[in-house]
C-alpha cells in the first residue's frame, strides 16, 4: 500500500488531504490551550472561594475555630486550596507537553509539506516541459513531411510539362529534395524527443512522485502518530494529579472524622458558663397577718429581711428579663466585674497570661541588650556601652509596669479563685461585681441581681438589699410595660444579636420600632410580646409613623 502507487494521479487531493490533517492538529491545540485556560479559571475560583470563608484574623470569627467542627472546615478550605494548586498543575502541563510542543511540531510539519509538494510541482513542470518539447518536434515533423510532399508532387509535374525548360526541372528536383532531407532530419529529431520524453515520463510516474508521495505518506503518518501520542499525554497529565487529589480528598474525610461533639459542647460550656447557682424555691408568703408576713426559717429571703423585693423579682423568671434589659454601652471594666464570675475569670487568666508574655519578652530584650553591653565593655571598638544605658532603663521600666499590671490583674483573678479574702463592702459597690465567697451574702439567686445595664450588682447590706431591689426593679418592671409601637423597620442585613439586650435579625425581617435610635448608633426594635431588643441603627431601614407618640416628623 503506497500512495506513489495508488494515488499517483490524485496531487491535488493530496495537497488538500494534508492540510486537512495540518488544520485538524492546530484544531486539537487550540482545544488543549481552551482547557488550561479552563482549569487555570477553575483554580482560581477555588482559591476565591476558599479565602472568601477563611476565617479574618483578630476577629470573632477566629475565636470559632477552636470548635472541631470549624477546624475540620479549615482544613477543608486548605485542601481545597491544595486542589485547586492541582488543576493548576494540569494546566502548566499540558501547556508544555501539549500546546508548545505541538505548535512547534506543525510549524515544521508545514515546512515539511511544503517542500515535498514544491518537488512535486517542480517534477511536474519539468515533465509539462518534456511533452511540450515532444508536441512541437511532432508538428515539426508533421509540416516538414507535408512540405516535402509538395515539393515532391511539384517536381513530378514539372518533370511531366514539356515546356518546361531543364533548369526549372532541375530546380523543382533540387528543391523537393531538400524538403525530403528536412522530413528526415525532422523524423529524427521527433523520434529522438519522443524516447526521451517516454523515459522522462516513467521516471515520473515510477519514481519521482512516488518517492514524494511515499515521503508524503510518512509525513502524514508521523502526524497521526503524534495526534495520538499527545491525546495519551493530555490522559496522563489529568492522570499524575488524581493520587494528589485523592489525597486533598482523604484529609477533608479525615478532618471530617476528627469532629468531637462532645469537646465542641465542652468548649460551649467553657465559653459561656456564668459560675453563678441556679436560683432556689420562692418561699410561700402569707398575706393573711396584717402585720407581718410569716417566712418560713429555711426562706431564701430570711436572712435577708424583708422578702417583698424577692417575691416581686422572682415572680418572673431570669429568661423572660434578659432579652429586655439594655445593652450596657459604657466602656467595660478594667476588672471585668460586668461579666458572670466564670466568664470574668477566663478574661483575666487571658489577661495574665497576655501579660506574662510581653514581661518575658521585655526580658529577653534586656538580656540582650545586657549581652550587647558586656560585648561592647570588652571591645570597646564595636560600640559605646554608655549607649545603651538610656534602652536599658526603659526596658527595666516597662518590665515594672508590666509587673505591677499583672499583680493587679493576679489579686483579681485571685479573689475571683478564692485564694484572698472578699473585698470590702465599698469595693464591691464599686466594681458591681457578684462576690461569690461571701456567705452572709451568698444565696441561690444571685443572677437574679442583674443590673438594668446588663452588670452583675452586690446588694449594699441586708437592711438596704430591699430598697435596691425594691426600687431598682420595680422601676426595671415598670419599663418593662410593653411600649407602643412608632413604626417598622426592615432588616438590610444580618445581625447576629449575640451580647444582652441585644436581638437577632435576619436579612429581608420586617419588625416594629419601639424607640428610635438615641446617637449611640442602636435603634430597639420588638418581633413579637417576649422578643424585643437593640440592633445597629445601620443595619435596618426605618419607617416610622408620624401620627405615634415621640416619633419625629421628617420631610
Amino acid at each position: 500500500m503506497s500512495w506513489g502507487t495508488e494515488l499517483w494521479d490524485q496531487f491535488d487531493n493530496l495537497e488538500k488531504h494534508t492540510q486537512w490533517g495540518i488544520d485538524i492538529l492546530e484544531k486539537y491545540i487550540k482545544f488543549v490551550k481552551e482547557r488550561t485556560e479552563i482549569e487555570l479559571s477553575y483554580a482560581k475560583q477555588l482559591r476565591n472561594l476558599a479565602k472568601k470563608y477563611q476565617p479574618k484574623k483578630n476577629s470573632k470569627e477566629e475565636e470559632e475555630y477552636r470548635y472541631t467542627a470549624c477546624k475540620a472546615f479549615l482544613s477543608t478550605l486548605n485542601e481545597m486550596n491544595d486542589y485547586a494548586g492541582q488543576h493548576e498543575v494540569i494546566s502548566e502541563n499540558m501547556t508544555s507537553n501539549i500546546t508548545v510542543e505541538l505548535a512547534r511540531y506543525v510549524q515544521d510539519l508545514k515546512q515539511e509539506r511544503k517542500s515535498y509538494f514544491h518537488d512535486g510541482r517542480k517534477a511536474q513542470q519539468h515533465i509539462e516541459i518534456c511533452w511540450k518539447q515532444l508536441e512541437s518536434s511532432k508538428r515539426r515533423f508533421e509540416r516538414d513531411c507535408k512540405e516535402a510532399d509538395r515539393a515532391q508532387q511539384y517536381f513530378e509535374k514539372m518533370d511531366a510539362d514539356i515546356n518546361v525548360t531543364k533548369a526549372d526541372v532541375e530546380k523543382a528536383r533540387q528543391q523537393a529534395q531538400v524538403r525530403h532531407q528536412m522530413a528526415e532530419d525532422s523524423k529524427a529529431d521527433y523520434s529522438t524527443i519522443l524516447q526521451k520524453f517516454n523515459h522522462e515520463q516513467h521516471e515520473y510516474y515510477h519514481t519521482h512522485i512516488p518517492n514524494i508521495f511515499q515521503k508524503i505518506q510518512e509525513m502524514e503518518e508521523r502526524r497521526i502518530v503524534r495526534i495520538g501520542e499527545s491525546m495519551k499525554t493530555y490522559a496522563e497529565v489529568d492522570r499524575q494529579v488524581i493520587p494528589i487529589i485523592g489525597k486533598c480528598l482523604d484529609e477533608i474525610v479525615k478532618a471530617a472524622e476528627s469532629i468531637d461533639q462532645k469537646n465542641d459542647s465542652q468548649l460551649v460550656i467553657e465559653a459561656y458558663k456564668s459560675g453563678f447557682e441556679p436560683p432556689g424555691d420562692i418561699e410561700f408568703e402569707d398575706y393573711t397577718q396584717p402585720m407581718k408576713r410569716t417566712v418560713s426559717d429555711n426562706s431564701l429571703s430570711n436572712s435577708r429581711g424583708e422578702g417583698k423585693p424577692e417575691l416581686k423579682f422572682g415572680g418572673k423568671s431570669k429568661g423572660k428579663l434578659w432579652p429586655f434589659i439594655k445593652k450596657n454601652k459604657g466602656a467595660t471594666p478594667e476588672d471585668f466585674s460586668n461579666l458572670p464570675p466564670e466568664q470574668r475569670r477566663k478574661k483575666l487568666q487571658q489577661k495574665v497570661d497576655e501579660l506574662n508574655k510581653e514581661i518575658q519578652k521585655e526580658m529577653d530584650q534586656r538580656d540582650a541588650i545586657t549581652k550587647m553591653k558586656d560585648v561592647y565593655l570588652k571591645n570597646p571598638q564595636m560600640g559605646d556601652p554608655a549607649s545603651l544605658d538610656h534602652k536599658l532603663t526603659e526596658v527595666s521600666q516597662n518590665i515594672e509596669k508590666l509587673r505591677l499590671e499583672a499583680q493587679k490583674f493576679e489579686a483579681w483573678l485571685a479573689e475571683v479563685e478564692g485564694r484572698l479574702p472578699a473585698r470590702s463592702e465599698q469595693a464591691r459597690r464599686q466594681s458591681g461585681m457578684f462576690d461569690a465567697q461571701n456567705p452572709a451574702t451568698v444565696n441561690s439567686c444571685a443572677q437574679d441581681r442583674e443590673s438594668p445595664d446588663g452588670s452583675y450588682t452586690e446588694e449594699q447590706s441586708q437592711e438596704g438589699e430591699g430598697k435596691v431591689l425594691a426600687t431598682d426593679f420595680d422601676d426595671e418592671f415598670d419599663e418593662e410595660e410593653p411600649l407602643p409601637a412608632i413604626g417598622t423597620c426592615k432588616a438590610l442585613y444580618t445581625f447576629e444579636g449575640q451580647n444582652e439586650g441585644t436581638i437577632s435579625v435576619v436579612e429581608g425581617e420586617t419588625l416594629y420600632v419601639i424607640e428610635e435610635d438615641k446617637g449611640d448608633g442602636w435603634t430597639r426594635i420588638r418581633r413579637n410580646e417576649d422578643e424585643e431588643g437593640y440592633v445597629p441603627t445601620s443595619y435596618v431601614e426605618v419607617y416610622l409613623d408620624k401620627n405615634a407618640k415621640g416619633a419625629k416628623t421628617y420631610i
